[in-house]
Formats: C-alpha cells, sequence, structure tokens
C-alpha cells in the first residue's frame, strides 16, 4: 500500500462529500475547526476529541546542545510544542 498524504483540501472534499454540504461551506467548517483547535491550543488547553485523541501543549525543557559545524556548545531554550496522543480507537483502526 502506498503512502498518501490527506492535505486540507482533501479534507474538504471529504466533509463535502460525507454530508453533501457545499464546498465553501465544508471549507469554512475545517478553517474554523482548525481555528478553534488552535486558539485553544494558545490558550494552553488540550483539546480531547473522545475514542481520536488528545492535542496538547508540551514544553521542552531547556539543554545544552553542539553546533555542529564548530562541535562548540550552545544553549538550547525550552519550547513549548503542540503534541498528538492518539486514542484507543483510532489505535485500533490502524493496527488492522
Amino acid at each position: 500500500m502506498a503512502k498518501r498524504t490527506v492535505t486540507k483540501s482533501d479534507l474538504v472534499d471529504m466533509l463535502a462529500d460525507k454530508t453533501k454540504m457545499s464546498k465553501k461551506a465544508a471549507k469554512e467548517a475545517v478553517d474554523s475547526l482548525i481555528g478553534s483547535f488552535t486558539d485553544a491550543l494558545k490558550k494552553g488547553a488540550s483539546v480531547q476529541l473522545t475514542g481520536f485523541g488528545t492535542f496538547e501543549v508540551r514544553t521542552r525543557k531547556a539543554r545544552i546542545g553542539v553546533k555542529p559545524g564548530t562541535k562548540t556548545h550552545i544553549k538550547i531554550p525550552a519550547t513549548k510544542y503542540a503534541a498528538f496522543k492518539a486514542g484507543k480507537n483510532l489505535k485500533e483502526a490502524v493496527r488492522r
């Protein structure tokens, strides 16, 4: 089975087909959903979709790294990043 990436445009098309919405309405729905997720994550909240998974913000600790070209040590500051943890139903669906 060849790997394929599903794009935002593909999601819009799938939503429009499954719900019989216009593509314009489906695009607005997808954009609204993504915007809502982004706003919640910016505020430090997690987004939990039961059975699918949870989107959350995690923090990576500050650390010392090595600059590849010069081998000098550099300080890498702490950073926040978005993470996804798959839910039980999604894990089971992918295993099949």
